[in-house]
């Protein structure tokens, strides 16, 4: 990834960012990361009436009270049993690129005290939601350990650890705000008793981040980790295509689309994290096996009529620089699959300044030069809004098509609508 943003800063210089402002962080970090200009309840005041107009335009049409964002991070460290964790390796100097990302993620959750990092991590989030003006209702995602194939933790080659019960905690203190999202590795020995355990408590959702976990969705041994998942009506949300934001093992091929005919097979219903928008994946339905778009194979499954009502994408990272281009205009242009996606803003990427470069947005014609502008401050003060407005204004370059607005509601499913929040 690295290489990617050294070419990619090389062939624009500094115009493909968002422009430099103060930032709380200091040096290439803050600038890097969170290159914020004020706290969200300033923005009101501080921001352009064009900033304030894109803002109400993208409101129009969604429904403050069933808005979603499907797609948000937690993550923490605490000392003791079963408190959130980070991997070691983020602190260690024999991974410079593990510790440089931490410390971007840190900065860009505005974060400033290591040893405060849950109490701080969820402060901000809150903030940002309370400061949207109809925030509706934000999917918090626990994270399971990486699990061997014979069923045994693997502490380390977890990139981070969130339990299901520090997801739920904040869920109750956040009814308002948040939907627990549990992960249960379904290698684990008590996979099962753990799933319905969550499921008697209300969780209707379950993550999974393939690669980093080294969840193979293939294998036949977990066949009845989806027949329960069926049974409960509970949704899985499962990353697709390749994985650079936490280092994954070396398993990429387990986040290739075409996996997923395993659950969808046997009436589990599934959210494509990403569309699958970024990276190539091995194309199994060829003789030869080449590796094509993983975005194309997302298609493919869209486009089978026997998974309408069961398989869904999210819009998490489509408008982030390293993703396809392609797969934004085509989701753009495709208003056919605009009911079956879902928004997501896989926060705290988002706020990430170098991730979405608004200028070669502007330059590709997905927005306007006016609206780059206005987006820019928007981040500044609120990175959240600003994923919001940005996929609300973005546009296909060749038909003008937008995002519809059911986009960023709760979506229905074959069995009704997927949930009931």
């Amino acid at each position: 990834m690295g290489q990617v943003i050294h070419d990619e800063i090389c062939r624009y210089p500094f115009s493909c960012l968002k422009e430099p402002v103060r930032s709380g962080h200091g040096g290439i970090i803050g600038w890097v990361g969170g290159n914020f200009a004020g706290r969200p309840a300033e923005m009101k005041k501080a921001v352009s009436p064009g900033a304030r107009e894109l803002i109400d335009r993208a409101r129009e049409g969604v429904d403050p009270i069933r808005r979603v964002d499907m797609h948000v991070h937690i993550f923490g460290q605490e000392p003791g049993p079963g408190a959130p964790f980070v991997s070691s390796t983020v602190q260690s100097w024999l991974h410079p690129y593990r510790m440089l990302q931490y410390r971007v993620y840190l900065s860009a959750s505005a974060i400033s005290d290591e040893e405060s990092v849950s109490e701080q991590y969820v402060a901000r989030l809150t903030d940002l939601i309370r400061n949207m003006d109809g925030s509706g209702r934000f999917f918090i995602y626990a994270m399971d350990m990486h699990y061997r194939p014979d069923g045994t933790p693997d502490p380390e080659r977890t990139p981070f650890y969130v339990p299901n019960d520090y997801i739920m905690d904040l869920a109750e203190r956040f009814p308002d705000m948040f939907v627990p999202v549990v992960s249960i590795h379904p290698y684990r020995p008590d996979a099962i008793a753990e799933l319905e355990r969550w499921a008697q408590r209300g969780c209707r959702y379950v993550k999974w981040l393939s690669t980093s976990q080294g969840i193979d969705l293939s294998n036949p041994r977990i066949e009845s980790f989806y027949l329960k998942m069926r049974e409960q009506g509970m949704v899985l949300l499962a990353h697709t295509g390749e994985e650079l934001a936490v280092f994954s093992g070396g398993r990429q091929e387990f986040g290739n689309p075409l996996l997923l005919r395993n659950p969808l097979d046997l009436g589990v219903t599934v959210v494509a994290l990403h569309s699958a928008s970024f990276g190539k994946s091995i194309d199994l339905d060829s003789p030869v096996r080449e590796k094509v778009p993983s975005f194309d194979l997302f298609l493919r499954l869209m486009d089978e009529q026997r998974y309408a009502g069961l398989l869904f994408g999210d819009l998490a990272g489509v408008t982030f620089f390293n993703h396809s281009a392609k797969a934004l205009a085509t989701l753009l242009r495709r208003d056919d699959l605009h009911p079956r996606l879902v928004n997501g803003s896989d926060y705290p990427l988002p706020a990430i300044n170098f991730l979405v470069m608004t200028g070669r947005l502007a330059r590709r014609g997905f927005i306007t030069p006016g609206e780059r502008k206005a987006l820019d401050e928007i981040y500044r003060y609120n990175p959240l809004l600003f994923d919001f407005v940005l996929k609300r204004t973005v546009r296909d370059p060749e038909t003008g098509r937008r995002f519809s607005p059911s986009v960023f509601m709760l979506p229905k499913t074959q069995h009704g609508k997927m949930s009931n929040v």
